[in-house]
């Protein structure tokens, strides 16, 4: 069997729906195992994975991630559950995150939380006694249910749980607690040390269970010419997030994250933008030919994630060519 690898639809909501299910067409096509979407401000994640398994019934579905305080857990076990419901044989993940203030409190006026641990691990708990299928009473600091049982009758298969994690907290937490672990906006280089911290929040598991480390790998088969900018922008808006910003000066990017933000503090987005340097560019968002695409999955394979991600960089004329190149290329490694 080959070694299985997923793809990702959130680097290319914007380019719509259609995408989308075409993006899903050629994952089943080209021996993809399952099919990804985030959420923000577009596409709904739980409707896009049902149009997407619509169109490719034989792909895995997750979320990667979703804003965990848009959802009580009852409604995204629900939703979860749904899904797996409709695909019994295939595997579905329930990706969350604490996500960030931008999205949670900007975009979609709910609190953020000062509690990120505390409240991610009590999520993750509540989802998981509603997936039982059993009733639920749950009293909490963030959340309650009242003999809350899930009316949807599943087989043996559940919807994994799976957080989102950046720092040590959160890594050990998604160790000790879930069933995967999504790594993203990383280097292959700093996938070790993220992986010794989710085994050690796994040792402290009483359950016998193993965390599945996945991680997004961003990449393009595209001319460089053609992707620095976006590249720029991109790792431009997630370091001036504090939680990818301390992510990011931990695998070695601290001077970047530092001139990043002395510029955007000014007010200078145009210079913030212009710090992003090639070294960081090319460590995180990976330009280049097939075969740069090829070894750049098997780097984060061989770093340590057990089911790597692709997140198709659309950076071209013609994107979604790009896209087909980019899957075909990923897809040989």
């Amino acid at each position: 069997m080959p070694a299985p690898i997923g793809v990702t639809f959130a680097s290319l909501m914007n380019l719509g729906l259609d995408a989308a299910l075409t993006t899903a067409g050629w994952a089943a096509e080209l021996g993809f195992d399952s099919f990804w979407t985030a959420e923000t401000t577009g596409p709904e994640a739980f409707a896009t994975l049902a149009a997407a398994g619509q169109r490719a019934p034989g792909l895995g579905l997750g979320t990667g991630v979703l804003a965990l305080q848009l959802r009580t857990p009852q409604l995204a076990a629900m939703g979860a559950a749904t899904l797996q419901a409709l695909h019994p044989d295939q595997e579905i993940v329930l990706g969350v995150g604490i996500s960030s203030p931008v999205v949670t409190r900007q975009w979609h006026g709910a609190p953020y939380g000062d509690r990120p641990l505390a409240q991610v691990r009590e999520y993750v708990r509540l989802v998981r006694e509603c997936l039982a299928g059993e009733v639920v009473d749950f009293s909490g600091d963030f959340y309650e249910a009242k003999r809350f049982r899930l009316g949807i009758r599943l087989g043996e298969r559940r919807p994994r749980i799976v957080v989102g994690a950046l720092n040590e907290g959160m890594l050990r937490l998604a160790g000790a607690e879930a069933d995967g672990v999504l790594l993203n906006y990383l280097p292959a280089s700093h996938v070790p040390w993220s992986v010794d911290r989710v085994r050690e929040g796994e040792a402290t598991r009483t359950d016998g269970g193993r965390c599945t480390v996945y991680a997004y790998v961003h990449a393009g088969v595209c001319e460089r010419a053609d992707g620095i900018d976006y590249a720029r922008r991109d790792l431009f808006s997630y370091a001036v997030v504090d939680s990818y910003a301390r992510n990011f000066e931990r695998a070695g990017f601290a001077d970047d994250v530092a001139a990043v933000r002395e510029r955007h503090a000014a007010r200078d987005r145009d210079g913030a933008v212009a710090a992003v340097s090639d070294r960081f560019v090319d460590a995180i968002d990976v330009m280049g030919d097939a075969a740069t695409v090829r070894d750049t999955v098997r780097a984060y394979r061989e770093a340590g994630v057990d089911r790597p991600v692709l997140m198709p960089l659309p950076w071209g004329p013609d994107r979604m060519a790009v896209v087909r190149a980019t899957m075909e290329a990923a897809a040989d490694a």
